[in-house]
């Protein structure tokens, strides 16, 4: 099989030649401290793995004024942004001793909305919310651009990838710093805590909110007819059960997130959830929502849950299995041995009948290199008979 024909199978519950083996995102500074800054495709070449190619292209409906937004630089994984009159965008340095800071603000009619973003060596994050008072979300509302999927780059770029691998996006996050789920985008705008506390206290609030962040995203996914994705990606961390109570996922999460997958396959996508976190009391939950994959499937040694046989036996017959792979203690400092059995162990409890992709539960910053070639190796050694 080739690496796309393995995937694909996986994606449809299958048996493959082997086991699929692969990794989530390559972050660029591990590429730049152990790898000499060599390139995903190369990195992918090097070990032996499954490669994925990350595809995500806006396109603006210039009928509602919107256009590509002149100053911005596509950063790690970003679209170009799309902006209109209504909706601008700028950014400005914020002095900080420790960290890189950029102040973002929103520029509206009514009101300017700001956020600051944060970044080290290794990632970013937000240490200013967007939303600050209740009625921000009307903002966004009135006034947030809601781009589409640019098919025909999408297209290009599968056509040149061809067989290598899978081609793999997600649902559009919100601007400069988002993430794919509904109830995971707004955790990054108004603060995961926050949030669970105005379930309780303003519920119909939430709801409005989860509302406006869907309506965006179906406008994007609406546009994906046509498009040679393999599987996009929906969900986050913050719906996991490790942060939110079942009852908060029943209410919140699932009723904004479920549609969004009947939607994505309605118009020929497959789905894959992404749950870093606690799994395992959400798991039919999870399945219910039918996407066509789970991830990360995250171990307690990583401050997860999954106990990856039960998972199997659970949900495996319903859903792709990706992720299960404690790359904290298999990728670094331990024996190739022991990482061997754990990639083995991995097959064992969750390899049976096809449906499992092999990977680290979410992305890593640090990994040795001989760990990484067993990693690789011993999967590509898991075969179906």
């Amino acid at each position: 099989m080739t690496s796309k024909q393995r995937f694909i199978a996986a994606l449809t519950r299958q048996k493959t030649d082997r086991l699929p083996v692969t990794t989530h995102h390559v972050m660029p500074s591990f590429l730049g401290k152990y790898m000499n800054g060599i390139s995903n495709d190369e990195f992918f070449d090097a070990f032996g793995l499954d490669p994925i190619h990350w595809v995500q292209a806006f396109a603006p409906e210039k009928t509602r004024g919107e256009y590509f937004d002149p100053g911005h630089v596509p950063g790690y994984l970003e679209a170009r942004r799309v902006v209109s009159d209504d909706w601008k965008i700028i950014s400005e340095p914020v002095p900080d001793e420790r960290y890189a800071t950029l102040r973002y603000s929103f520029i509206t009619p009514k009101k300017t909305l700001t956020t600051v973003l944060q970044s080290n060596e290794h990632t970013s994050w937000v240490s200013e919310r967007l939303i600050k008072e209740k009625s921000d979300i009307d903002i966004i509302g009135d006034y947030a651009v809601k781009p589409k999927c640019d098919v025909a780059e999408v297209n290009r770029q599968a056509a040149a990838y061809g067989e290598r691998g899978l081609v793999r996006g997600f649902i559009n996050s919100f601007d400069v710093y988002g993430q794919p789920g509904c109830w995971q985008d707004a955790s990054v705008l108004y603060g995961i805590e926050e949030l669970i506390m105005a379930t309780f206290e303003d519920p119909e609030w939430v709801h409005t909110f989860l509302k406006i962040l869907q309506d965006r995203k179906e406008v994007f996914i609406r546009s994906l007819t046509g498009a040679r994705y393999d599987v996009l990606e929906l969900g986050g961390g913050d719906a996991s059960s490790t942060v939110i109570s079942p009852e908060i996922f029943d209410s919140f999460v699932a009723p904004y997130d479920a549609p969004l997958i009947e939607l994505a396959h309605s118009v020929g996508q497959r789905i894959v959830y992404h749950t870093c976190g606690g799994m395992m009391a959400f798991l039919e939950r999870l399945a219910d929502m039918k996407p066509d994959a789970l991830e990360t499937f995250t171990p307690e040694g990583m401050g997860g849950d999954t106990v990856l046989l039960e998972a199997k036996k659970r949900i495996g017959d319903r859903v792709c299995m990706i992720g299960g792979f404690d790359q904290f203690h298999y990728f670094t400092g331990c024996a190739p041995e022991l990482t061997r059995k754990a990639v083995r162990r991995c097959f064992e409890e969750a390899g049976e009948g096809g449906g499992y992709v092999l990977c680290p539960s979410d992305h890593f910053f640090d990994a040795e290199v001989d760990l990484l070639r067993a990693f690789a190796d011993e999967a590509r050694r898991c075969v179906y008979l």
